[in-house]
């Protein structure tokens, strides 16, 4: 053993690498930004997320991925029987039963992943305490899952629409913009939703209503035509009203939404920029109140 040396015995002293960089992780102050950049970053966690959700869901079921279609296919059922033959809900010219299935896929796509994206913060509670990384990834990770689901369901739709005779027009082409409307629709609306859960835990409770109520504020059952001209543009505060019209007008050649569509759209972008920030500046307190 020499003092002085660098060595100690036969052991040497670890070395000190002067080119890895030194993170330090420190809770934001105020109106913190954005910071997407660090998101994608962690772009690959989020795939395992997304993954580890599908998984998870499907996981130790009978029917598997079925339920993806059996919720929408008996709901419209139910929608055709009730509203759409006893109490003669007119359906602008489009046989009812495609008229409501229509509806009810982007809609079953949003409601469960809204009830996701609203109960995931508190549902990985474990790994949130545990490590660092972006918590936006969570809810995000819960809105992306969906579209399997929705994915299995629009094969039925597409079937429903060649055993009906009814072929899309050109505007079929506009559709992947309506999905990506009720996508950021079920985030904007899922981070508001997510943050105020870890907050408040009766929120759990509300989303299902929510929901239930939100369902019957969107022309699933009934078209947007029995809406008074004058009324179409508040209407259209409902964003899940622009994205059902949109997937009408899309695949079953019914009128353009036109300025219902163009309100959608807006509330849409206030909701998702709003619900990031706030998701934003509550995030550094998720860690000691969940």
């Amino acid at each position: 053993m020499t003092v002085g040396s660098e060595t100690v015995g036969n052991v040497s002293p670890p070395s000190i690498r002067e080119d890895v960089p030194t993170i330090v992780i420190r809770p934001s102050r105020g109106w913190a930004t954005l910071n997407l950049r660090e998101l994608w970053a962690y772009r690959e966690l989020l795939y395992f997320l997304v993954w580890r959700d599908i998984k998870v869901r499907y996981k130790q079921t009978v029917l598997g991925a079925a339920w993806a279609v059996l919720q929408p296919f008996f709901t419209m059922v139910v929608f055709s029987i009730f509203f759409g033959r006893l109490a003669q809900v007119p359906s602008d010219g489009i046989p009812y039963p495609i008229f409501a299935y229509c509806a009810l896929v982007p809609w079953s796509y949003f409601s469960g992943a809204l009830d996701r994206a609203g109960n995931s913060l508190v549902g990985s509670s474990h790994l949130i305490t545990k490590v660092y990384f972006p918590r936006l990834a969570i809810p995000i990770s819960a809105v992306l899952a969906g579209l399997v689901d929705f994915g299995i369901a629009f094969v039925v739709l597409l079937g429903m629409m060649l055993y009906y005779g009814i072929a899309p027009t050109v505007a079929v082409l506009t559709l992947p913009l309506f999905l990506l409307l009720a996508v950021l629709t079920a985030l904007g609306v899922g981070l508001w939703l997510s943050a105020l859960n870890v907050q408040y835990r009766d929120v759990r409770y509300t989303i299902p209503f929510l929901t239930q109520v939100w369902l019957f504020a969107t022309p699933i059952a009934y078209p947007s035509s029995l809406v008074p001209e004058q009324w179409q543009a508040l209407y259209g505060l409902n964003p899940m009203a622009g994205v059902v019209e949109g997937f009408r007008w899309a695949l079953l050649g019914k009128e353009p939404p036109g300025p219902l569509l163009a309100v959608s759209a807006t509330v849409v972008v206030l909701l998702l920029i709003g619900g990031l920030y706030y998701f934003r500046r509550m995030e550094k307190t998720f860690a000691d109140v969940i």
